[in-house]
Parts: C-alpha cells; structure tokens; sequence
C-alpha cells in the first residue's frame, strides 16, 4: 500500500473541480451547528450523502478516475452495512465489514469485481460559525489486489478534503491509498482469487482538523477505482464519527482521578508531548500517562508529526479540565422481537471505562459504551461508566423484554389432499395481531384470518403481526397438493388377433400418478400406462388411476380377440434411432410359438437368431453399425391350431 501527497496531482484537481461544479448545480450547502445530519451514516441511508460511479484510467503516467452523479446508492457498489445484526467478516481480510468504534451503520465502496470500475461518495457542508474547532475523524479499511502495476495504475482509494468557498483541496488532509506491497500496516491476504496477491488494512482513523474554516463551506469525498488495466479491484470500508467538537479523549477528566490518558488524534507517525512552552518534553505516545493528573487549567503542546505523503506537520493546544463527569446512559428499554438482535447504550465518552453486569446474550463486548444484544428472556442489563483515573462512576440500567411470535404453522387434514374426500385441508397460526396468508409467496386478498382453508395447490406461508412487534414474521411454507377426482370412461372396444401383442393405453398419464389394469391376465404390466396384451380369450378391464392426493379415477375397457393366421416380416427396415422401423422382426396374428427367426448377410453367415418376437435385430454385429445391404431371412412358427409355418425371404437394411 501507498499513500501519496495530493499537491502534484493538478489533473486530479481540474476532474475534481468539474465534480464540484456540477456538484454545486445539484445540491444546496446546509450550516449545522455540531455534526452534519448523517455524515455518520446513524440514519441507516445514504440521505445527505452524494452517490457517483464512473471509470478510472491513466493518462501521462497520472491516474484520472473520472465519475458521474447517480439518483442514489447503486447495487454492489454504495453498500450500507448495520452493526445489526451485522454483516460478519471481510471475505480477504477476516476482519469485521462493520466499523468497530461503535457506530450503528458504517459503508462499503465498491466492490471485488475488478471491470476497471470507479465509485464515489460525498458530502458537503458549512463549518458552523460559531466552530473555531471543529474536527471530522473517520474510519476506514481496504482490501486491494496487488498487480505490481506502476503507482499511477494500481487500485485504490483516494480522501479528498476540499474547501469549496475557495475552490482548493485540503492537501493536508487528503490521500490516496494504492496498492503496493510492503509499507507497515498491510497484510497479504491468504485468499487469492487470481494470480496476484490480495492486500489488506483492517479498520484505522484519521483526523481532519478544520480549525479556522468557520463558515466555509467543505466537501469530503471518498472515492475507490480498480487498475487502469480493468482486472484488479478494489474496494474500502468507511465509517466517519459522530462528534466534531474537536475535543480529545482525557482533555477533560473528573476532579476525583487518580490519573489520566490523554488520547492524541489518530493517524499520525508520531506524537511530541511538551509543557505548554516547549521546555519539556513529556511523552512520545499517542497516548500520554499523567500520575497524578495535574492541576485543572493546565496547557499541554502536542507535536503530531504525519506518516510520509499522509498529512502535514502540526500541533495542538491541549486544555486540561476537571470538569468531567460521569452520567451512565444505558439506553431506553428495548423490545427484541423475533430473534432481532438489539444494541444497548449510547456511543462512548472519551476518558470513560465501560462494563455491564453480565455477558448474557452479548454479540460484542460487555465493555464497550453500546454492545448489540439478543437474550432468549426479559433481562435487565446494568451499565456501569468509570473515568479511567477512577475518580468518577456512575451506572444505568436497560430492559430488553423479548418478544417472540410463535410461527409454528399448523395443519389439519393431510398435504395431498383430493377435493370430496372428506373435509377439507385447513392451517393455522397462534393467536397474534394481524395475519396475511401467502400463496407462491403473493398475498392472498382477504385471507387474515387465523386460519385457512386450502381448496388449490400451491406453497402456502402467513406473515404475522403482533401490536408489540411490528415487524411481520413469516412461518416456514408449506407445499399443498389438491386434486379433484375426475369422471370415469369407458374406452372403444378393441378388436385383437389371437396371441398377438398389442399396446393397450389407457388416459392418465398427464393428471395421475398411478394406475392399475384389473385384472392383470393376458396382461405384459398392470401397472403401466400402456401394458401390452396378449392372449386368445376376451376380457374387459377396469382402469383405476389415482393422483398424487388420492383421488381415483376408474376407466373400463374391452378386448375382444379373433381367429386370424397372419405372418409379416417387412422389405426395408432403417434402424436410425428415429424409433421407426428400427427392429428386423416378424409380425405374427394367430401364432403361438416362434420356434426361430435367423438372419443370415449375402455370404450366407448367420448374424442374429432368436425365438422371440421382440426386439428383433437392430441393424448391428456387436456393437458395429452394418452399412446398406440386403439381408436373408428364415423363420419357423407354430400357429393357434398346431400347424408348423415356414417362411424366407429378403429385407434391405437402408442407411
């Protein structure tokens, strides 16, 4: 990974300024007098923020990733994420998608999709007058693959700060992140989708200092791209604080403490502490150990010097105050309905310790300011809030009452069902508020009843509603299968040749799953669709064909059978597949016994014998496929009354 300084990129700037342009041309600026509506992202949307996708390319050895405003978040590339229930680890990097300071809601930006794809989010606003402090401190994690391009063509993310009153970048405060292996910080993924490694940086905070901008109107715009090459992605997460009173943690502490840490900004290579006239220095941390504190009143000076190409040289005036107090807020008594996860608490207070009761049902931390919580049953949670220095506490308490509709769905009668066979099939749902029932997933007009009577197949659900849950819960579905049975026919008679096969077929086939021919004599299969019969003696038959819910249809149909002596082997037979003609066999009325059927080729060498009708010869020696030519035949058969036929003759086999 890279980060590289801003002031050469004067391409960038002239793309950037065009963005602003048209920026200016669709939104208005709006003053705030603490924090931007949203810029946290706590609304769950994208509402204030500014969606753009587009392409990145290079030109001249500098990167230009060029986009375009959309009308809102675009699938797969402005993605919202939300703590809860949360959305689990990143895929390359194992560390959590959800931004770990707290928050509620943090964002993803692009995508690992590589397409030479660009995506950019924005935001603008007026520094209140009345700030002469004012600081915006965001979160951020990446994931780029490493091609080993040029700088100019890796993947990417870029922070731009801009002063729009003055048309110029915050050079101080805007980077670009690429993807080159090497710098502390970054580690190889062990998941490698292509030939190129996967590098990534877990969660990590910058600081933005707009001291001095009162009135300003400022744009912050992030933005991820691809290689110029299009097959390499990137992708980042973001997060961006909820305070910007430009205070940090331990500037403030209680009267009580023992002693304090105070937290410098985050983002920096390193940290100088000196007294307030830079006679001492008193630590090179970024976080700075008073035992004991010292008296309230007292200026501190810190030096925070930037990573090289992250930022620039500065100090801060740092006030300590023993005005810090502590006021435990636990949150409001919260409902969990249906196994939904609830997060207790407020975001933290800089210098103050957390810790609740017990760690029952916790999804994080019990020793954070607001973990996401889902007990089975009502439980009272305690927070308990401590200064660090141990001056000062204070605790809260929390009840999470749990909700949970039964969604068990209920049936009477069985899932195949056959309409007039007794009552009809009905669910049912426990008692709640409203009901919607559902079938192949569309809302049933009118059905809202607790139960349901089911007159059609189909996958049938209800969505449930209680007056303390809103939020509707579906039952599991269930596949319903009716039929109704339908009226029986009888078929024509059919008139048969003594001992001469012939497929019978009975309806069915497309409305039942079963059938039984009765009786089964003469018969090859009862149980099929189109059984072959064979026999000397008239029968009628029954049909019984029966649905998949049972309902059952009765057919009948006779067979009437006559004397008839007759004995045919056809002249061409073309044994193509086409399931015509396929078979060399000879067709016999009135016969009773084929003694032999044998086929001999034009030199007089047998090549298929058999005493049976079926299937006859297929054209074929083994399993080699015998070109055109003519065949010799010869057959022995016994016909009803004894008497012994015999007969020859030829058959052209045509390809």
């Amino acid at each position: 990974m890279k980060a590289v300084c801003n002031t050469s990129k004067w391409r960038r700037r002239v793309n950037t300024r065009i963005i602003i342009f048209l920026f200016f041309f669709f939104i208005h600026h709006i003053s705030f007098s603490q924090c931007p509506a949203n810029i946290d992202f706590e609304s769950g949307t994208f509402d204030g923020w500014n969606c753009w996708v587009g392409s990145v390319s290079d030109f001249n050895g500098v990167n230009n990733i060029s986009l375009h405003l959309t009308q809102g978040p675009v699938a797969g590339q402005h993605t919202m994420l939300s703590s809860v229930p949360g959305d689990g680890l990143d895929e390359y990097g194992g560390f959590p998608k959800n931004c770990p300071n707290g928050s509620g809601h943090s964002v993803k930006l692009g995508n690992d999709q590589a397409g030479g794809f660009a995506e950019g989010l924005s935001y603008q606003f007026t520094v209140p007058l009345t700030s002469n402090k004012f600081t915006l401190t965001y979160s951020y994690a990446v994931v780029f693959e490493d091609p080993g391009h040029n700088p100019e063509k890796q993947p990417r993310l870029e922070v731009e700060v801009w002063d729009v009153t003055a048309e110029e970048m915050i050079d101080c405060f805007s980077f670009e992140y690429i993807a080159v292996g090497g710098l502390p910080g970054f580690q190889v993924s062990p998941v490698q989708p292509h030939t190129s490694p996967v590098l990534y940086k877990d969660w990590t905070t910058n600081t933005i200092y707009l001291n001095g901008y009162e009135g300003k109107t400022i744009m912050l715009f992030f933005k991820t791209a691809d290689c110029t090459y299009a097959i390499h992605f990137g992708y980042a997460y973001l997060d961006v604080s909820s305070r910007c009173d430009n205070s940090i943690a331990g500037e403030t502490f209680c009267a009580q403490d023992t002693a304090i840490n105070v937290n410098g900004p985050s983002g920096y290579q390193q940290y100088n502490w000196f007294n307030n006239n830079f006679t001492q220095l008193l630590g090179t941390q970024q976080i700075l150990h008073l035992e004991p504190p010292p008296a309230a009143g007292t200026h501190l000076q810190l030096e925070m010097i930037p990573f090289p190409g992250y930022g620039c040289r500065d100090t801060l005036d740092v006030e300590l105050q023993d005005t810090l107090t502590a006021v435990a807020n636990a949150g409001p008594d919260l409902v969990s309905c249906n196994l939904a996860p609830v997060q207790l608490g407020v975001p933290a207070v800089g210098g103050m310790q957390y810790s609740w009761n017990t760690n029952y049902g916790f999804y994080s931390s019990n020793t954070v300011s607001n973990p996401v919580v889902l007990p089975s049953t009502d439980t009272s949670y305690i927070l308990t809030m401590q200064s660090e220095g141990g001056g000062c506490f204070s605790r809260d308490t929390v009840h999470v009452l749990v909700r949970n509709i039964n969604n068990t769905l209920q049936l009477s009668g069985d899932q195949k069902h056959c309409m007039g066979n007794g009552p009809d099939p009905v669910l049912s749902v426990s008692p709640v508020n409203q009901v919607q029932w559902y079938k192949d997933d569309l809302p049933i007009p009118g059905a809202n009843q607790l139960t349901y009577t089911v007159r059609s197949s189909g996958v049938y659900s209800a969505a449930l509603t209680s007056n303390v849950c809103s939020n509707a819960l579906r039952t599991p579905g269930i596949v319903m299968t009716i039929d109704t049975a339908l009226q029986g026919i009888t078929y024509p008679p059919l008139d048969i040749a003594y001992n001469f096969s012939y497929r019978l077929q009975a309806r069915g086939n497309n409305f039942a799953n079963s059938v039984t021919w009765t009786p089964a004599t003469n018969l090859d299969d009862s149980h099929r669709f189109a059984p072959y019969f064979r026999g000397i003696t008239p029968q009628l038959y029954t049909i019984e064909l029966k649905t998949g819910a049972g309902c059952t249809t009765v057919d009948t149909q006779y067979v009437k059978t006559h004397k008839e002596i007759a004995l045919y082997v056809p002249s061409v037979f073309t044994p193509d597949g086409d399931g015509i003609n396929d078979y060399l066999r000879p067709l016999l009325l009135g016969f009773d016994k084929l003694k032999y059927f044998r086929i001999y080729n034009r030199w007089g060498k047998l090549i298929f014998e058999s005493n049976n009708e079926l299937p006859g010869w297929n054209g074929r020696i083994g399993n080699v496929v015998q070109e055109t030519q003519s065949v010799v035949w010869i057959l022995e058969a016994t016909d009803m009354d004894g008497h012994v036929h015999f007969k020859k003759g030829t058959t052209l086999l045509l390809r």
